[in-house]
């Protein structure tokens, strides 16, 4: 599966651009080798150096939200006939990184820190950015939510989504809003927060560079199943009668098959019964599926007779 890049800068899966950066700052400042020269702290700074250089890149986070590590290391198919995206490695230099973002040889004699809050004499280090040279900027990701079905999900699909973007006239000043569709193949298995995109298909304006699109994927309430990364929660209900005696749940899965799942032990407060290989697909790997993992509502009985009662006195006292 690979390193965790959202882990190592203690970030989830649907954190921002500014999250990002927020995360950055704070920790390759308090893993710097000027501040903190043990082995574990240089370990660090470089690994969180790397989750950088992919996370704050939206064509590197899209592959690797997608594919993994793996996926980004070892490039993947694309959409165009023999497509295949890049191979990414990391430059290796992790004061590179450090440079770049703060805008400064040595962004410690102009920064100082106040617990996880970061000070700046220049707007160019505050921003990551290099004062100086006036070239075309492009605006951050626009995030828009990507609703899909637990169906669609486990089987992939194929969505048409229509944008409305600014897009330049002929005179190169003035603009236009044009509608245009995008469609997105949903592979099996894309998780809660896995983030789609779109290069450049932003805004157009003079003299800057349209922002990537990107969509971030959302489930839809289901009414049977809630998944939790790649396994299946299922709730049954079930008399108090067959809590203590047995029965045999039957469960209409996002395949359309029907399975019938024995429940021979005594249901209690709490129990759990786990179906091996009948969660969700794993998108990174084809190979693996998740569990589906039954709940148990017990339904209770409203009265008992005093005749009910003694019966039941008799049998479990």
């Amino acid at each position: 599966m690979g390193r965790d890049y959202y882990d190592v800068l203690a970030l989830t899966q649907s954190a921002r651009h500014d999250d990002v950066q927020r995360s950055y700052r704070t920790l390759s400042l308090k893993y710097h080798p000027d501040k903190n020269q043990s082995r574990d702290a240089v370990e660090k700074f470089r690994d969180i150096s790397e989750a950088y250089d992919v996370l704050s890149d939206s064509k590197k986070r899209a592959v690797y939200d997608q594919f993994g590590e793996e996926g980004l290391k070892n490039g993947v198919p694309t959409a165009e006939p023999g497509g295949f995206t890049g191979v990414y490695t990391f430059h290796g230099d992790p004061q590179r990184t450090f440079k770049e973002f703060f805008g400064s040889e040595n962004p410690f004699n102009e920064l100082f820190t106040d617990g996880d809050s970061v000070m700046s004499s220049g707007a160019g280090a505050k921003f990551g950015g290099i004062m100086g040279r006036a070239r075309p900027k492009q605006d951050p990701p626009v995030e828009k939510e990507l609703w899909l079905s637990l169906d669609e999900v486990y089987s992939g699909c194929t969505k048409k989504l229509k944008i409305s973007r600014r897009v330049l006239n002929d005179d190169g000043h003035t603009s236009s809003v044009k509608n245009k569709i995008l469609s997105i193949t949903v592979k099996p298995g894309w998780e809660e927060g896995t983030r789609i995109l779109f290069p450049k298909e932003g805004d157009q304006e003079p003299n800057n560079i349209p922002a990537d699109i990107v969509f971030v994927v959302k489930d839809k309430p289901h009414p049977h199943f809630k998944r939790t990364g790649c396994d299946l929660h299922y709730t049954a209900q079930v008399t108090l009668v067959q809590a203590l005696t047995g029965c045999i749940i039957e469960i209409g899965t996002l395949d359309d098959r029907v399975i019938s799942i024995p429940i021979n032990e005594i249901v209690r407060p709490g129990f759990q019964k786990v179906v091996i290989g009948e969660g969700m697909p794993n998108a990174k790997n084809a190979e693996m599926r998740g569990n589906l993992v039954l709940h148990f509502d017990i339904v209770f009985p409203a009265t008992l007779t005093p005749q009910q009662k003694q019966t039941i006195k008799q049998v479990l006292g």
